[in-house]
C-alpha cells in the first residue's frame, strides 16, 4: 500500500505535520479498528476505522492488492468497514481520496457516499464523502 501511495502522491509524507493522523493510536480499539482481508492465507486488502466523534467515524487506509482488484474485494471490504462501524456505534462514516484514484471515488459513490465539504484539511485529498450507516 505504501509503495502505491508513494507512486501516486510523489513526495507525500503521511506522517507530516498537517496530515490527518491515522496511526495505531487512532485506528485501534476501543474507538477504531484495522481490518485485513485474506484469500488463501494471503493478505489481499485492508482498511481502518478512525473515530471522529461519538457518532461519526472515518474510513482510512483502504487498499486492495493489485492481484485482487476487479473482483469485488474493495466493495466487500467497504461493506465490512460499514458493518464494524455500526457495531462500534457510529451513525455516519466519512472518507477522503483524490481524483487520481478515480476507481476509489467510483466505488464510494456507488456504495452511497455523497460528496461533502473538506472535513479534515487533508492537503492530499480532493474528494470528501459521507454516508449514513
Amino acid at each position: 500500500m505504501r509503495a502505491e501511495v508513494e507512486s501516486i502522491y510523489v513526495g507525500l509524507d503521511l506522517r507530516a505535520a498537517g496530515m490527518p493522523k491515522a496511526g495505531p493510536d487512532e485506528l485501534n480499539p476501543p474507538n477504531g479498528r484495522f481490518i485485513v482481508g485474506y484469500e488463501n492465507d494471503v493478505a489481499v486488502c485492508c482498511g481502518a476505522i478512525k473515530r471522529l466523534d461519538a457518532l461519526i467515524c472515518e474510513f482510512k487506509r483502504m487498499y486492495v492488492a493489485p492481484q485482487a482488484r476487479g473482483r469485488g474485494v474493495g466493495r466487500m471490504l467497504l461493506g465490512e468497514l460499514e458493518r464494524c462501524a455500526r457495531e462500534l456505534g457510529y451513525r455516519s462514516a466519512r472518507l477522503d481520496t483524490d481524483a487520481r484514484q478515480a476507481a476509489a471515488v467510483h466505488l464510494y459513490e456507488s456504495a452511497g457516499f455523497v460528496p461533502i465539504a473538506n472535513y479534515n484539511a487533508n492537503p492530499a485529498a480532493t474528494y470528501f464523502g459521507e454516508k449514513r450507516l
